[in-house]
């Protein structure tokens, strides 16, 4: 709609402007195919364009990112990648969209799951293309700050955690004690793995052998 439009590039126009005073990127979600990254990207480029008309200072280098949450989004995340500067897996949806389960009904609140190995595989291939291209991939959502799926995310080569405030201390404290090379092969493991509940006893096993 030319409403949503127009708040759209108002919106760009904000952050783009503030990205001179402290150091902030855009995060587009619910990304699921190249052509949407484009034409969001040309949006901004046009915003970026009045912006220049206007002689109003702005980041010209303004870092671009997206959001990992949708499976589509993870299948062809080498060539996302190719044409942005970060990842951001949200496991939050990615996790429903991908087991078709909605987080918030109780009745099948059970198959929700970060540990479903299709998940897993999911944020393997996404951490992959982003590390193809040279691009970080950090995650947010629930899972991120899990401490029983973090040596597995550190195996996965995951770069950044965002989570909640109080969880911080507790995760810097578990990842201060991981050997990499361990995690690497813990990863390997899991990836072998074909449930859930097999998934989840071994990082369980792991992170209190960790501890």
């Amino acid at each position: 709609e030319k409403g949503d439009f127009m708040n759209s590039k108002l919106n760009t126009k904000e952050v783009i402007m503030a990205a001179l005073l402290c150091a902030i990127g855009i995060m587009i979600p619910m990304i699921s195919s190249l052509e949407e990254l484009r034409k969001t990207k040309e949006i901004i480029n046009e915003v970026k364009e009045e912006l220049r008309e206007k002689k109003i200072k702005f980041d010209e280098n303004i870092k671009i990112g997206i959001m990992i949450e949708i499976p589509a989004a993870a299948l062809i995340a080498d060539e996302l990648a190719k044409e942005c500067d970060f990842f951001s897996i949200g496991t939050n949806d990615l996790i429903q969209y991908t087991v078709a389960v909605e987080r918030g009904n109780k009745k099948i609140a059970n198959l929700y799951t970060h540990f479903h190995p299709a998940v897993i595989r999911l944020i393997k291939k996404a951490i992959e293309g982003a590390h193809k291209n040279h691009i970080l991939c950090g995650m947010c959502g629930e899972a991120a700050g899990d401490v029983t799926f973090i040596p597995l995310l550190i195996g996965l080569g995951l770069d950044e955690f965002s989570m909640n405030a109080n969880k911080v201390l507790n995760v810097r404290k578990l990842i201060r004690k991981l050997d990499f090379k361990e995690c690497q092969k813990l990863a390997d493991e899991v990836l072998k793995l074909a449930t859930s509940e097999e998934v989840e006893k071994l990082l369980v096993k792991y992170t209190r052998g960790s501890n």
